[in-house]
């Protein structure tokens, strides 16, 4: 079963690192920390992608800025507590870690796989130079009863598609993560800037025969 589950969210990003590492949390005495990672486009612009990583596997005192490194793992949501409701917060968990010379021009540095459930209606919208866009969550069960809850957006002949899905329903999607920056109004006069995280999807699947395992319950608001 673990196996599995694990073969279900598959990332491999490949980047720079541009910060220092940051306590997150402990569990059962393994410390972990916070890293971010700046990942190529195959256009001029870059996506700047979380990583969580275990003091177990890399010296996380050390400095390591500007380094590249490629990172296996998995694409991982939690619900934080703030402003009186819950807010998904994402990262790549870390698996393995390895450092890197160089970039080869067609390495592929951001590639996602992830195998869940629609949890929510599709939203279908146009933007006003007539684009297509889909915006869907996946519910992507985890081992012992947890899910992780990823938002993913879809363009074009993908956006129809998956206009069509309906909750419950397993889809396989395969892609990469972005980074977005957008303004967030806290009240009447204050706004902050924040990034979201979603995977891009360049090609995705309906699945057959299994029932969603999660109820999505506590989805954030």
């Amino acid at each position: 079963m673990t196996d599995k589950v694990i073969e279900n969210n598959q990332v491999t990003v490949m980047g720079e690192i541009v910060s220092a590492f940051s306590y997150s949390h402990e569990i059962f005495g393994e410390g972990f920390y916070m890293v971010d990672v700046k990942c190529k486009r195959l256009s001029e612009s870059y996506d700047i992608i979380p990583v969580m990583v275990s003091e177990r596997l890399i010296d996380v005192t050390g400095d390591y800025m500007g380094a590249l490194i490629c990172v296996t793992g998995q694409f991982r949501s939690y619900n934080r507590h703030e402003e009186h409701k819950n807010r998904l917060v994402l990262s790549v968990f870390a698996r393995e870690i390895s450092f890197i010379e160089e970039m080869e021009e067609s390495s592929k540095t951001n590639q996602i796989f992830l195998d869940g459930y629609i949890c929510k209606e599709p939203v279908y919208r146009k933007t006003p130079l007539g684009r297509e866009i889909a915006d869907l969550l996946l519910a992507v069960n985890r081992p012992y009863g947890k899910s992780d809850y990823i938002p993913c957006i879809c363009w074009g002949r993908n956006a129809r598609y998956a206009n069509q899905f309906k909750v419950g329903e397993r889809c396989a999607v395969w892609g990469r993560i972005q980074s977005r920056e957008y303004m967030k109004k806290l009240d009447e006069e204050n706004v902050e800037k924040r990034v979201a995280f979603e995977v891009s999807v360049s090609k995705m699947e309906l699945g057959e025969g299994e029932e969603m395992e999660e109820n999505c319950q506590d989805l954030p608001n």
